[in-house]
Order: C-alpha cells, then structure tokens, then sequence
C-alpha cells in the first residue's frame, strides 16, 4: 500500500505511522419487517396480456357515456326553460286549457254569421240565447255516446244553444275537451270514419233546453239532425244538434251528411236543419281553431 502522503495533505504528527481510514457504507442496512397477515394471505392476480379490442371497446363506452352525460345535462338544461319546452306551447296543451283560460264570447259569440251555410246557398244569422255552464260529459251526452268517446276521456265539457234569425229552428253545439294524446285522438277519429259512428242515431248528442227562449221545448225527442267530429289537431270533440223550435217531436232524425243531400225528403232536410247543425258547427270550429292556434303563434 502506497503510504506517501498526497499533495496539500497535512503530514501526522511527527513519529506516527499513518493509518488507511475505515470504510464505512453509506446507509445502514436494516431488516425488512414482518409480513402482516394480510400480505402473507392475499394472493396478487396474474397481469392477463393487454389487448387491443378491449382497449379500443373500453374507450367507446367511454366516449358513448360521456354524450349521454352531456346530452342529459344539455337536455336537462334547456327544460329548465320554459320557453324552450315545445310541449308548453303545443296546440293540445293550450287547446286543453282553452275551456277556462278562453272567454265564452270568444268560444261561442252572441252571433254566428252564415253567409252561403243554408240550403241552396242561403244565408244564414244565428242568435246564441244561453250558455250551459262547464260540466262533465254525462249531462249532455247520451250514455252509449259518453262509453264510445271513453277512450280519449273527457276533461269537460261546454254547451250553448243558438236560434236562427226567424226562431224557427234551435241549435245546441258542444265541446269535448279530452284527456287524449294526439296518437289516442287519431285512434278515435279513425274508428268514427271506419265504423260510420257519426250516422248513427244512438249516438247522438242531446239537446240543451233553455227556459224563457225558443230553446225551451228542446228536448231529445225534438233532435232533428246532428253531427259529431273529432279534431285531432286539438284534443277536442265538436258536436251540435238541431231542432224546431215549437217543440214539435222528430220521427226521423237524419245525420248532416245525409239532411244535406240534394235528394232528401225528410221535414228535417226539407227544413235545413241539416244546413243548421252543420253551419254552426263549422263556425264554433273553425273559431277554436283560430283562437289556439294565435294561443300557439303567440309571442313570448
């Protein structure tokens, strides 16, 4: 061993032997603890080899759950608002409401004008001479009637009765606002045109009789021509019903489409009561249907 001492180290102390230093490690060994019971049990599970397909299904699932989460949460975001919610302003939703949000004036005025709705193209003035008030349908329908409309429910029900300009003929006309959805409206409107429901006699609506009027004496023996229609725009049922006004009984009453052939003979055909009941139906229609679809079209 080479003990000439390095350059710039200090020599020992005069009569000394110099001594190599000690090797020393530079961090102390240590044991490993004991395992606990846990680690000397569990047992770790092989690795399984990596492979692409899954890697590339497991990142599509997540993509995937990831736009069902945001489109949930745009979704969720966007009903928030009323404004943007369709249904809220839909023609059923509004239509439905129509028969306590709208003004009875405005559902059936104090005057219905007919110009060409009489027989030949005459005109036609009908007076309103009363207002039923709101109720269920049973009041103003008969009960095989009440059971055929059933499937679309009846939310209620409004009624008011018109007379022509010389009180000779009464008309009652209704609305049916129901509980159906448009798939159960077109369902019903559908069997009324397959099964021909509208001509048949026992379904005809009845008559609403008002004291002191020329409506006084309508009855349902009086029920002269009618007609029933199902909207499926609007979750409504129109209906009106026609009659003399003297009070006179009717032995065979005739469905519009037929009291305003050019070939029927019938009193109530001859009288125009067809042209009656369908004039003002039409009418009482057409004016729901301008007043929901303004309801629809209005701005926020």
């Amino acid at each position: 061993m080479d003990l000439t001492p390095r350059p710039g180290a200090t020599p020992p102390p005069s009569g000394r032997t110099p001594v190599p230093p000690t090797y020393q490690q530079p961090y102390p060994y240590r044991s490993p603890l004991p395992e606990t019971p846990v680690e000397t049990t569990t047992r770790l599970r092989p690795i399984r080899p990596h492979h692409r397909v899954r890697t590339a299904a497991a990142a599509a699932c997540v993509v995937l759950g990831l736009g069902l989460i945001g489109g949930a949460a745009t979704g969720a975001w966007l009903t928030s608002d009323s404004s943007a919610d369709p249904a809220a302003h839909s023609a059923y939703t509004l239509g439905r409401s129509a028969w306590h949000s709208v003004p009875v004036e405005t559902l059936f005025p104090r005057t219905l004008s007919g110009e060409g709705a009489g027989p030949g193209g005459a005109d036609r003035v009908w007076v309103r001479v009363a207002v039923a008030p709101d109720s269920g349908c049973k009041a103003g329908l008969d009960p095989l009637l009440a059971r055929t409309l059933g499937p679309v429910g009846c939310e209620r029900m409004l009624r008011a009765t018109y007379t022509d300009a010389t009180s000779s003929s009464v008309t009652t006309v209704g609305l049916i606002f129901t509980e159906g959805d448009p798939e159960a409206m077109r369902a019903l409107s559908t069997r009324f045109t397959d099964q021909h429901l509208g001509l048949r006699a026992d379904l005809m609506p009845r008559a609403y009789p008002v004291r002191g009027t020329a409506a006084a004496g309508f009855g349902d023996r009086q029920r002269a021509s009618w007609t029933v229609r199902v909207l499926t725009e609007v979750p409504v049922v129109v209906f009106s019903v026609s009659g003399f006004a003297d009070g006179r009984a009717v032995t065979d009453p005739q469905p519009v489409e037929k009291a305003v052939a050019a070939n029927a003979t019938t009193a109530a055909a001859q009288a125009g009561l067809g042209h009656e009941a369908r004039g003002i139906a039409d009418r009482i229609e057409r004016g729901l249907r301008r007043t929901v679809t303004d309801l629809t079209e209005k701005p926020e």
